[in-house]
């Protein structure tokens, strides 16, 4: 049996569609459909049915896929490890969203980043959730780190951390509202405050409402940056309310810098969560920054 083709069988298999794994291996759709239908022809048997969104395997597809992936893994790592120069580190490509990735993810990896034998050199791209998965996924990244959890078996999920959101401002906005103004199912106090955000939409504030009020925000974006940390900035300097991760605003807290405008029974939570290509944890320094991250992440409160 063609190996060629068993590879392409096993990237559509993962990827769940002919188009996602032709983009993969970098070949036509048709060039793909052709290797399928050939090794379908070899095997006598179907190994994927055509739906109109993707492929969904049949019985005897999954049951090739699960004979035949790990030793294409296996003979994919011992190629790309030949390729390596024993005198040079790995690399390894990491991608996720700015603050995250720069304020917990970084200050953990940059201790595998020397030449202990172990090590890997580090090379880190920001961007949303929806451009990092497919960017991973097209194999530009080793590692994401997301807070959307993929679908399907070409990409594998572990959840790394769950993320306290805060209702902040600076102390004047709270002397404003008046003690005892908030409750959690009052958000009319705070309607007439201006308000700090990364994007129009009002992705942060819209989701605490939803969460702790059951309800839209009434007001719109005063500040719009594409920054958490410029988003603290501009609520310590008075700009609004902002809503933010504990983690990132948790000094300027114990500082007074700003205040917690609300304390909700169950404060808003988001997950993180870590994804690699199927079958690449096999790679030693992938698998060696996956641990280390989720041993990392114990301690993140």
């Amino acid at each position: 049996m063609d190996l060629a083709l068993l590879r392409t069988f096993v990237t559509v298999h993962r990827a769940g569609s002919f188009t996602r794994a032709a983009a993969l291996l970098g070949l036509s759709q048709p060039a793909v459909t052709s290797q399928i239908r050939t090794l379908e022809r070899q095997l006598g048997r179907p190994l994927f049915l055509r739906q109109a969104r993707g492929v969904t395997p049949t019985t005897i597809g999954d049951e090739l896929a699960h004979k035949a992936a790990p030793h294409l893994d296996a003979l994919v790592k011992i190629a790309e490890s030949g390729l390596d120069d024993e005198s040079s580190l790995r690399t390894l490509h990491l991608a996720g969203p700015p603050e995250f990735t720069a304020e917990r993810a970084l200050p953990a990896l940059v201790e595998l980043t020397g030449d202990d034998g172990q090590g890997f050199a580090l090379r880190v791209s920001f961007g949303n959730a929806d451009d990092i998965l497919e960017g991973l996924a097209a194999g530009h990244h080793d590692l994401a780190i997301s807070t959307a959890q993929p679908r399907g078996a070409l990409l594998t999920a572990t959840a790394l951390c769950d993320e306290e959101h805060v209702l902040v401002a600076a102390p004047r906005w709270a002397d404003w509202i008046g003690p005892g103004a908030l409750n959690d199912k009052d958000a009319a106090a705070l309607e007439n405050l201006p308000v700090v955000e990364v994007h129009e939409s009002l992705p942060f504030v819209s989701r605490y409402w939803a969460s702790v009020f059951d309800c839209r925000p009434a007001a719109s974006g005063t500040v719009v940056v594409p920054d958490l940390r410029a988003v603290l900035s501009c609520a310590i300097g008075g700009a609004g309310l902002a809503v933010l991760p504990r983690y990132l605003c948790a000094p300027a807290l114990e500082q007074g810098d700003v205040v917690a405008l609300h304390h909700p029974a169950v404060p808003p939570l988001r997950t993180y969560f870590l994804v690699v290509r199927t079958g690449t944890l096999a790679m030693p320094h992938i698998a060696r920054a996956h641990e280390w991250l989720l041993r990392a992440a114990a301690d993140w409160s």
